[in-house]
C-alpha cells in the first residue's frame, strides 16, 4: 500500500507542525527513580535523569499523574488537579523540572485524566453530600432501577447493566442519597458529566492554569469517553461475562467532537508557541481518527488507537492472550498509515504504562534480547508518525515474573483475579497464567539504572518489585556502551531528526502476506529508505518485487543496522532479528 507524495510546502512544515519530527519520551513517576527513600518515584528522581534524557535525544517528557490523588489506580483517580501529591513532591520541584527541561530543548506534556475523578474530590465530596446540592449533575447519578423480585415485588437494581473497565459493575449505590453514579473505572473513580456546561468550564480553566505555568501540551486519558448517550441504555452480554458492555454508549459519544473543539477554542487556539495534544482513545476507528487529528477541524494533534495491541488477545480480552501473527501487525499499522495520510497524523507506540513490555510481547526477550530491541525500534521509528519511548523500552527491558497474586499491585489485576476466581471458577494457577503475559504491573517495576540493590531506584524498600534481571540489563551498563540498546535508540532518534524522509515521507508496506519479515519504504522526491525487520529467529531472505521497489537497492547505502557490517552477508539477507535501514537518493 503506498501513502500520500508528501509536497515541497509540506515537506517545509510549519511551525505547528514539529511535532512530526519529534521523540515523546513517557516517565511513569512512581517508577522512574525515587530521591527520598521511600520506595516511590518522585519529582526529584526525575530532576536528577534530565541529562540522560537529553543524552537519549528526546523532545518532549510526558509526564504520567502526579497530581493529589488517594492512589487507588495510581494517580489516575485525581482529588487536586491543581496540585501536586507529596508522594511526588511539590510545585515548586514540579517548575524546577518544567524548567530543566525546557533549558535542554524538551517540552513538558502533562496527564489530563478528566473523564472521572477521585471520590474524594471537592467537586464529588460536594455532589453526593445531597440531591439538591448545586454540583449533583457534576457526575451521573441515577435513581435505582425497577425490577422484579423472586417473590414478584419490586426491587432496585443499578441504572442499567454495564461493567467497568476494572472489573464489577460499573454503577455504586451511595446510601445516604439512595441513588447510584457511574464509574466506567473504579468505584473511586467518579464519571464527570460533560453535558454539564459547567464542568467543561471547570476543566477548561483548570487546563490554561497548568499552561500559564509552562506546560507544553497534554496527554487526554480515555478522553472519547467524556460524551456519553445519555439514555444510558444496557449493553450486550457476552458469553461468560458478568456486565453488559457499555462502550457503544460511552466510546465515542454523540458529542465528542463538540466538546474537542470547545476545549481547543477556550484553551489552546490563542497560545503562542508549539503545544501538543494527543488523546487516549480505545475503540477509535481510523475514519475517526482523521476526523479528531485533521488540523482544520481543530481538536487535537493525534490520538492514540489500540489496535495493535490487541491482536494478541482473543476478542479483545487480554486475559486470553494468543499468538501475534506478523501478517496481522503489518495489516494493521498498514492501514494507520494509509488512512491517516492525507489528513491527520499517526502516533507510533510498542508500549506504555498500560501495556506488556516491548521486548516480551513483539521481540524476543531471551538470546535475541539486544537484537530485536534494537529492531523493534527502528521498525517503529521508521513509520510516519510521531514515536514515544516507554521509560526503559530503550534499556530493553523486559516482563516480570510474578509468582503469586499477593506481588501484584495494579488494581486491574488484583479485581480480575477476585472476580474470575470467586464467581467464573477459574483457579488461582489458571488466572495468574493468564495474568502473566500482558498484565500492567509487567511496566510498572522499576527503572534499572544499575545492579546495585533495587538497580539504583530507591534506597529504601520499592512499591512493586524490581526486575531480578537487572543486575545485567540496566542504564550503567548502557549509556556509555556503542553497541547498547541505549545507544541504539539514540541513532534511531537522532536519523528521525536528521532525515526529512522520516517524518514527512510517504510510506509504502511491502510484502504484506510475509510472516517473518516487515518491509517498507519511506520516499520523498529526493530520498528513499528500505527499511527491513526480521521477526523471527531464522535466517531469511527477502525478495522484493521490482514492480513494487521502483528503486535500484543494490547500490543503496545500509545508513542502520543492528549487526556489525559483514560484507560477506548477502544486502537482503537477513540474520535472526535483523533490522537493515538503506538510503537511495541523496
Amino acid at each position: 500500500m503506498t501513502v500520500e507524495q508528501p509536497t515541497e510546502e509540506s515537506v517545509e512544515a510549519p511551525a505547528r507542525d514539529w511535532f512530526k519530527s519529534a521523540v515523546v519520551y513517557q516517565i511513569y513517576p512512581r517508577s522512574f527513580a525515587d530521591s527520598s527513600g521511600d520506595g516511590i518515584g518522585d519529582l526529584r528522581g526525575i530532576i536528577s535523569k534530565l541529562d540522560y534524557l537529553q543524552r537519549l535525544g528526546v523532545d518532549v517528557v510526558w509526564l504520567s499523574p502526579i497530581y493529589t490523588s488517594p492512589q487507588d489506580d495510581n494517580g489516575y483517580d485525581i482529588s487536586d488537579y491543581r496540585d501536586v501529591d507529596p508522594l511526588f513532591g511539590t510545585l515548586e520541584d514540579l517548575q524546577e523540572l518544567t524548567d530543566g527541561l525546557h533549558a535542554r530543548g524538551m517540552k513538558l506534556v502533562m496527564d489530563l485524566v478528566v473523564n472521572h475523578t477521585s471520590d474524594e474530590h471537592p467537586w464529588f465530596v460536594e455532589s453526593r453530600s445531597s440531591k439538591d446540592n448545586p454540583k449533583r449533575d457534576w457526575y451521573w447519578w441515577r435513581p435505582p432501577r425497577e425490577v422484579a423480585g423472586d417473590g414478584g415485588g419490586v426491587q432496585g437494581a443499578a441504572p442499567n447493566n454495564w461493567g467497568s473497565v476494572f472489573s464489577g459493575p460499573a454503577w455504586e449505590f451511595d446510601q445516604a442519597t439512595g441513588e447510584y453514579y457511574l464509574h466506567i473505572f473504579s468505584r473511586k473513580q467518579p464519571d464527570l458529566n460533560w453535558e454539564n456546561p459547567e464542568v467543561r468550564a471547570a476543566v477548561y480553566e483548570m487546563m490554561n492554569w497548568w499552561l500559564d505555568r509552562g506546560v507544553d501540551g497534554f496527554r487526554m486519558d480515555v478522553i472519547n469517553f467524556i460524551s456519553k448517550d445519555t439514555a444510558l441504555p444496557d449493553g450486550p452480554i457476552a458469553a461468560g461475562m458478568l456486565y453488559g458492555d457499555g462502550s457503544p454508549f460511552f466510546i465515542g459519544g454523540p458529542r465528542i467532537h463538540e466538546f474537542l473543539q470547545e476545549m481547543h477554542r477556550e484553551v489552546f487556539a490563542d497560545r503562542p508557541g508549539p503545544l501538543l495534544t494527543v488523546g487516549e482513545m480505545p475503540g477509535v476507528t481510523v475514519d475517526q481518527a482523521v476526523l479528531f487529528t485533521d488540523p482544520e477541524r481543530a481538536e487535537v494533534d493525534m490520538v492514540f488507537q489500540f489496535e495493535h495491541v490487541a491482536l494478541d488477545q482473543e476478542d479483545g480480552n487480554k486475559w486470553r492472550p494468543k499468538k501475534l501473527k506478523l501478517t496481522d501487525l503489518k495489516h494493521s499499522l498498514g492501514r494507520w498509515q494509509t488512512g491517516l495520510a492525507e489528513r491527520g497524523w499517526n502516533s507510533l507506540y510498542w508500549g506504555n504504562h498500560d501495556q506488556a513490555r516491548a521486548v516480551s510481547r513483539f521481540g524476543n526477550d531471551g538470546q535475541y534480547r539486544e537484537l530485536s530491541a534494537k529492531m523493534l525500534a527502528g521498525i517503529l521509528h521508521l513509520h510516519r508518525g510521531t514515536p514515544y519511548v516507554y521509560q526503559g523500552e530503550e534499556l530493553g527491558m523486559t516482563n516480570m515474573t510474578f509468582g503469586a497474586i499477593s506481588d501484584y499491585r495494579d488494581i486491574e489485576v488484583l479485581n480480575h483475579h477476585r472476580e474470575a476466581t470467586t464467581h467464573l471458577g477459574h483457579t488461582d494457577a489458571e488466572v495468574l497464567a493468564a495474568l502473566a503475559p500482558l498484565n500492567r504491573d509487567n511496566a510498572r517495576t522499576p527503572v534499572q539504572w544499575d545492579a546495585s540493590r533495587h538497580a539504583g531506584f530507591t534506597t529504601g524498600s520499592p512499591w512493586i518489585a524490581v526486575n531480578p534481571n537487572a543486575n545485567h540489563i540496566n542504564a550503567a551498563a548502557q549509556v556509555d556502551d556503542p553497541d547498547s540498546v541505549y545507544s541504539f535508540y539514540r541513532q534511531v532518534i537522532a536519523l528521525r531528526h536528521s532525515e526529512p524522509v522520516v517524518s514527512h515521507g510517504d510510506f509504502t508496506m511491502l510484502l504484506p502476506r510475509d510472516e517473518h519479515v516487515y518491509a517498507f519504504v519511506r520516499s520523498l522526491p529526493d530520498t528513499q529508505l528500505l527499511v527491513l525487520g526480521n521477526f523471527s529467529g531464522q535466517d531469511q531472505e527477502v525478495a522484493l518485487d521490482g514492480a513494487d521497489v521502483p528503486v535500484a537497492w543494490g547500490s543503496a547505502v545500509l545508513i542502520l543496522g543492528n549487526y556489525p557490517a559483514e560484507p560477506s552477508v548477502p544486502r537482503l539477507h537477513l540474520r535472526p532479528w535483523e533490522l537493515k535501514v538503506f538510503r537511495a537518493g541523496r
